[in-house]
């Protein structure tokens, strides 16, 4: 029996979680930590800016990618060895990336980096469902209120590193990730499988889950919650610096509040889901999105100062990532076998729904924040129209 067969140390939830969150932020920290780079890279690699920027969308491409691949086999492997694969992998192509000399291959070692990091990220929600089982939104919360702090800290890390130079920024990035494979190796927990795995391929897993009735709204609903969060990264900064016309420090504080409030809403969701539920806790947060989505067209509409944008956008953001949580939890909880596809399918379809903020804010731009308020708006009525439809299936069918 090899070392990564064998049976590692038992771990409690309270260092569970973290380890797991680790996991999870391997990737914001890859996209954020090098974004102040982005000038210097064009310089160094003789490149333009718009090609330095297009890795970014590589990265995320080799990433949804490698989420299809892997999830599949997250459901019939070792999870462990799943994680071990893919953390191996993206600290390899961290210490190569200082290496490259092109543009060509400075996308590639990003393409692959992603694609090989998603084998470890996959299997976070599996192992988060297995712990808590009907509570897995509350696991959820836990492990994205402490990954949060990864984007809040990871531009201000890199422009630190920068100081020095762009390779710093991914040396130290290899290192954070050596770290995390060390204890993934030495304390993630293997799933319990009580009964034999049944062999089910490839495509038929995908067929299973995405032909499952009884998810699909949930499935629906996550995947156009993501199109409100994106159109939010996306729009932000215009909104905050060229609307607005707030100093980028003050850009900086704003954004910072928000990543606040939602951890502060993920913090709510863990103490009231397990008396609650998760669909209940999906509804409160959908009457909160309802209300303060309105009320941010409103402010646009009558170019209200920005204290109003504000104060619509905290709880909205909140609202949303309890959507987020408890939507993903929905849908898993339907899958006992097949959690690293469902995972999958979710990942994929919120980037595939995310990457179509910034076309459609291009495309409505009138030089407001208008079309960016009706645009998370409208996120917000398909999900309500999702969960009315749900409700009121369920209940003819009771």
């Amino acid at each position: 029996m090899s070392d990564v067969d064998q049976e590692p140390l038992e771990v409690s939830l309270k260092l569970l979680l973290p380890l797991l969150a680790s996991i999870i932020a391997i990737s914001p920290l890859a996209i954020d930590m090098y974004l102040p780079a982005m000038p210097i890279l064009a310089e160094q690699l003789s490149t333009d800016m718009s090609s330095v920027q297009n890795s970014l969308s590589i990265y995320l491409l080799g990433y949804a990618l490698g989420l299809l691949f892997f999830g599949p086999l997250a459901d019939k492997h070792n999870r462990r060895t799943l994680v071990i694969i893919g953390i191996s992998g993206f600290t390899l192509m961290c210490f190569a990336l200082p290496f490259a000399t092109t543009i060509e291959q400075f996308l590639f070692f990003r393409f692959a980096q992603a694609f090989i990091s998603s084998a470890a990220t996959v299997v976070v929600p599996g192992t988060i469902k297995e712990r808590y089982g009907k509570n897995t939104a509350k696991g959820f919360s836990y492990v994205s209120m402490i990954m949060m702090l990864a984007p809040m800290i990871a531009p201000s890390i890199g422009s630190v590193l920068l100081l020095h130079s762009w390779q710093a920024i991914f040396i130290v990035l290899g290192v954070y990730s050596l770290l995390v494979l060390g204890l993934a190796y030495r304390f993630l927990p293997e799933r319990k499988r009580e009964e034999k795995v049944e062999h089910v391929s490839f495509l038929s897993r995908y067929k299973i889950v995405l032909g499952h009735k009884k998810s699909r709204l949930d499935l629906l609903s996550s995947m156009t919650i993501s199109l409100a969060f994106f159109a939010f990264i996306t729009a932000i900064p215009f909104v905050y610096l060229t609307v607005f016309k707030v100093s980028e420090f003050t850009f900086s504080l704003l954004f910072g509040i928000n990543v606040v409030t939602l951890m502060g809403a993920h913090f709510i969701n863990t103490r009231l889901v397990t008396r609650k539920g998760s669909r209940k806790m999906l509804s409160y947060g959908l009457v909160v999105a309802l209300i303060a989505s309105s009320g941010l067209v409103s402010a646009q509409y009558w170019q209200l100062s920005i204290v109003y944008t504000v104060c619509a956008l905290l709880p909205l953001m909140g609202s949303i990532s309890m959507i987020a949580v408890n939507s993903d939890a929905l849908v898993l909880l339907e899958f006992n076998r097949e959690s690293g596809t469902a995972t999958a399918v979710i990942g994929t379809l919120r980037f595939g729904i995310g990457s179509l903020a910034g076309p459609i804010l291009a495309y409505f731009y009138d030089g407001s924040a208008l079309p960016f308020a009706l645009l998370m708006w409208s996120s917000i009525i398909v999900v309500l129209i999702c969960q009315l439809i749900y409700r009121i299936s369920h209940r003819i069918n009771n």
